[in-house]
């Protein structure tokens, strides 16, 4: 073994140990190192340590810690970061849609489905059938009934045609189609849209809505404003804007006020933090005059439980690490 090979391991090692520490409630807790852990390791180093903890202590450190998360925010800050990304939006998706009684969650679905690039979206998709014995796109349909069904189901079978360079003469093609149906008629032609939509992975649907502001000087957005494009053209806009500019849709989710605004915070800043969360930070104090750092201070930091203390040190290290 090399020495930097032994370097890391004997890492992971303690890393473990302050964990243990902390979910045993036996021995010294150094919650500063703590909080340090989830913010430097990466998804790799986290598998590593996943493994390591199951070697020394003979559990399996997710399980223990999904355990005890709903009522922990450290606990869910922690299992965010330390389960697989595809296998973490699986297990949200899934949550979003059975999750919360008889209600389904159209934000986070929303906030999954369309956040992703159309590779990680398949991927996603595959997951979920491997691991709940179920088709996606089936339960969606099966749970939803508001009009969000067909837009979400034609983004979930547009991810099949992930990869390769956006076509930028297609996208002018696209672009005027839409055109025609919104303007041409009296109604909109939803049809062709959801058509449209569900041909084209997430890069070639940018490319369309870049190519639409060249040919008529507005966001296609824009367009669905109009009256007739009636609660589809509401819905629409919203999967859009976090199609176009998740930043944006993102700190839209962290200024509603919402009873479930922790959960919220600390999904956003983990599942973002290696992806947009300095575009989304930007995007958060443009609309506020604040930042997110003050937003989570303000959140975790107004209450004496340490597992408060730690998740605000770690959401804040995610938001400002460069």
């Amino acid at each position: 073994m090399s020495s930097s090979s032994f370097q890391s391991s004997e890492q992971y090692e303690l890393d473990c140990q302050h964990l243990h520490n902390y979910l045993s409630g036996n021995g010294a807790i150094n919650y500063q190192r703590l909080a340090e852990m989830f913010v430097y390791r990466n998804s790799h180093e986290f598998k590593f340590i996943c493994q390591t903890y199951s070697a020394l202590y003979g559990q399996n450190v997710l399980h223990v810690i999904s355990n005890i998360q709903r009522n922990n925010p450290f606990a869910r800050a922690a299992y965010l970061r330390m389960i697989e990304p595809r296998e973490r939006d699986a297990e949200i998706v899934r949550n979003s849609l059975f999750g919360n009684g008889s209600s389904v969650n159209l934000n986070t679905l929303i906030e999954i489905a369309c956040s992703r690039p159309s590779s990680e979206l398949q991927c996603i998709k595959q997951v979920y059938r491997s691991r709940y014995n179920s088709d996606l796109e089936q339960d969606v349909t099966t749970e939803i009934n508001s009009g969000f069904k067909e837009i979400l189901m034609a983004i979930l079978k547009s991810c099949r045609n992930y990869g390769g360079k956006a076509d930028m003469s297609m996208a002018m093609c696209d672009a005027k189609t839409l055109y025609e149906a919104v303007e041409s008629g009296r109604s909109v032609d939803q049809k062709t849209i959801i058509s449209l939509i569900s041909q084209r992975n997430s890069g070639q649907v940018k490319a369309i809505l870049l190519s639409y502001k060249q040919l008529y000087g507005n966001e296609f957005s824009k367009s669905m404003k109009q009256s007739k494009c009636g609660q589809f053209g509401k819905e629409l806009r919203i999967v859009i804007r976090c199609i176009q500019n998740p930043e944006r849709f993102f700190a839209k989710q962290l200024r509603m006020k919402n009873a479930d605004a922790r959960e919220i915070l600390i999904r956003i800043v983990i599942t973002r933090s290696e992806i947009d969360i300095k575009d989304i930070n930007r995007a958060f104090a443009t609309k506020t005059g604040s930042s997110l750092e003050n937003l989570v201070r303000r959140e975790f930091n107004n209450n004496k439980d340490k597992a408060n203390d730690i998740v605000a040190g770690i959401l804040v290290g995610l938001v400002n690490r460069n």
